[in-house]
């Protein structure tokens, strides 16, 4: 696990409730395209910034083409798509709490604890299935409150946290110190490095839910507020709120994401350290837009070709686990050592970055649909399953 910087993110089991209907009905028959179609599309926007933790480069460092697609990527992805899926999650997370009750839920997050430690200690630094594992927790609290209430609770938690990073900018307003980067110190075998992350993975666990506590559970409230609604189930009946979240999110979230890619530019501490309140609320304002834009061709069945992302979006915690361990043996010295890091003597920017998880990551669309036909469900979302449910867990097949 990093310093407490939401930067390298990533999907936990995001395994969606049921199509919105009564509680006590037997097997699920039909299955809303539209959240699995926005967790298919937020996982490869999710590798898309990952990548830069993975090969090892630096925002800032970026020329030419590589400025470019920097700047693409902090315009269009940085920031939004981790807000869609922590939204998502919430939603999931609720609606599990509501229909199979506190101990399912309990059970069910410890099955990702536990997921979230064997990635980060045996694959990568970045995991945060088990920052949304413990925070879940939260939800406890919460979830139970009405729409409204929960969107009262998700403001003023992200309006403290936004607080928070704009007086961290203030008090080093002035300095000229540079740019610190939140990239691994990677030892050279793979040994030394499952060592070291064993070591500090319960320590840097409770640091991160700190720090990035209160914004995560913000969007898990606003992911729950969702479920109460039928926001994303049935989007046809919201038409109007999905327009207002289309024009109100993509008016705010493109120029905050603009002004983020200029500070990416930037190899100041002070910038680094703007970046992040902007990344994140510029990262909201755009993920709220996206799911305004899709929630409202969903509304009108003309998704179209983004049908294709479901698929992956169903095995959304299968795939996050697999993006990790296959760039990791790409980039990492104990693998192919094709990134920057030291004694590789590479070179890899954001270009190529951008390329290669937009290759991986569509590959994954077909691969997806592949395994759900013959299997029904991903490998590490039936385990999870399975550990929740026991026994039933059989049952619903591929659903819940």
């Amino acid at each position: 696990m990093t310093a407490p910087e939401p930067a390298p993110v990533l999907p936990p089991d995001l395994a969606p409730p049921a199509p919105e209907r009564a509680p006590d009905t037997g097997p699920v028959r039909d299955r809303s395209p539209l959240p699995d179609v926005l967790r298919g599309a937020a996982l490869l926007g999710i590798l898309i910034v990952n990548m830069q933790d993975f090969a090892g480069f630096l925002e800032w460092q970026q020329s030419g083409l590589d400025r470019a697609a920097q700047v693409v990527t902090d315009t269009l992805a940085n920031g939004r798509f981790i807000s869609i899926f922590a939204m998502l999650f919430g939603w999931g997370a609720a609606g599990i709490l509501a229909r199979r009750g506190v101990g399912v839920f309990l059970r069910r997050h410890a099955a990702l604890l536990l997921v979230g430690a064997l990635h980060y200690v045996l694959v990568w630094h970045g995991d945060i299935i088990s920052n949304y594992a413990t925070l879940a927790l939260a939800l406890l609290l919460v979830a139970h409150l009405s729409a409204r209430a929960l969107l009262v609770v998700a403001g003023a938690l992200g309006t403290w946290w936004l607080g928070l990073g704009l007086l961290a900018t203030a008090a080093i307003a002035g300095q000229n110190r540079p740019r610190f980067a939140f990239l691994p110190d990677l030892l050279p075998t793979y040994a030394q490095n499952v060592h070291a992350r064993a070591a500090e993975f319960w320590p840097l666990l409770w640091e991160g839910d700190l720090f990035n506590g209160p914004w995560l559970v913000a969007l898990f409230c606003l992911g729950a507020a969702a479920g109460k609604t039928g926001l994303l189930t049935r989007p046809a009946e919201h038409r109007p709120l999905l327009r207002r979240l289309a024009v109100g999110g993509l008016g705010v979230g493109l120029p905050l994401g603009l002004l983020l890619a200029y500070l990416n530019t930037l190899p100041s501490e002070l910038a680094g350290t703007l970046a992040l309140p902007v990344r994140m609320a510029g990262g909201v304002a755009g993920a709220l837009g996206y799911v305004g834009v899709l929630g409202l061709l969903a509304a009108s069945d003309r998704l179209g070709a983004w049908r294709l992302f479901a698929a992956s979006g169903r095995m959304a915690m299968t795939n996050y686990l697999t993006q990790s361990v296959v760039m990791t043996l790409i980039f990492y010295p104990y693998g192919l050592g094709l990134g920057n890091w030291p004694g590789t003597g590479r070179s890899w920017g954001a270009a190529a970055g951008l390329g290669l998880s937009l290759l991986f990551g569509l590959a994954q669309l077909p691969l997806s649909a592949w395994w759900l036909a013959r299997f029904g469900r991903g490998p590490v979302e039936s385990l999870v399953r399975w550990v929740a449910y026991g026994a039933s867990a059989r049952q619903n097949r591929g659903h819940d």
